[in-house]
């Protein structure tokens, strides 16, 4: 990496430099982590120094905790659900309070637990492997995937994140269950349909064969 000790860097720059997104830039110069330096025209940057100083944190460890995140992640399936999920946001944050967690960010989404491709939930394992976030809140595991939760807890550990579960099962509806064991049972459905195609088209063939 070519640097210089008089350089001074634009955030998107900087952010690259030092493996966060520009967003976590913004939260530590708010929050007093890393006050960024401000031109004549009040536009922010930052300085080599200020590389190094974060450089130096992660590697002797004294201030990557207080770098990282604290995230509620709350989801319900549908909208009409809107006010599980303002539930599931009011007793996690009332969780957090109770143990003097400072809570960074809420995320509120939207979709199914057996949905892999949640704009939301996609970029939060984004900043997961950015190693932004250090704990990871939810009322319930399926809240934060239906199946596979032990896989995708043991990936954000590879990060440093704790997912901490605090298993309300009243904040996980009832009605999620039975749309999701539809959904899985359509799949299957769909997929036996198509192999008993195949095998109805296998067996038409070999009768052509055969009178050939």
């Amino acid at each position: 990496m070519n640097t210089s000790n008089h350089k001074n860097y634009k955030p998107g720059e900087f952010a690259e430099m030092v493996g966060v997104t520009v967003k976590t830039l913004q939260r530590w110069d708010r929050e007093g982590i890393l006050v960024a330096g401000r031109t004549p025209t009040d536009r922010r940057f930052y300085t080599y120094y200020q590389y190094l100083q974060v450089m130096q944190g992660r590697n002797d460890g004294t201030n990557d905790e207080d770098l990282r995140q604290t995230v509620i992640y709350a989801r319900v399936s549908t909208k009409n659900q809107s006010d599980d999920l303002k539930n599931q946001v009011r007793f996690l944050r009332e969780f957090c309070n109770a143990r003097g967690m400072i809570v960074d960010e809420c995320i509120e989404d939207y979709g199914s637990g057996l949905n892999y491709n949640r704009k939301k939930w996609n970029h939060l394992l984004d900043q997961v492997m950015e190693r932004e976030i250090k704990v990871i809140v939810i009322s319930h595991k399926d809240r934060f995937i239906r199946f596979g939760f032990d896989w995708f807890e043991k990936f954000c550990e590879k990060f440093g994140t704790k997912i901490l579960v605090v298993n309300n099962e009243e904040l996980s509806p009832q009605e999620e269950l039975v749309q999701d064991i539809v959904s899985i049972l359509h799949v299957f459905s769909c997929r036996l349909y198509g192999l008993r195609k195949y095998e109805k088209k296998i067996r038409e063939d070999e009768e052509i064969a055969e009178n050939l």
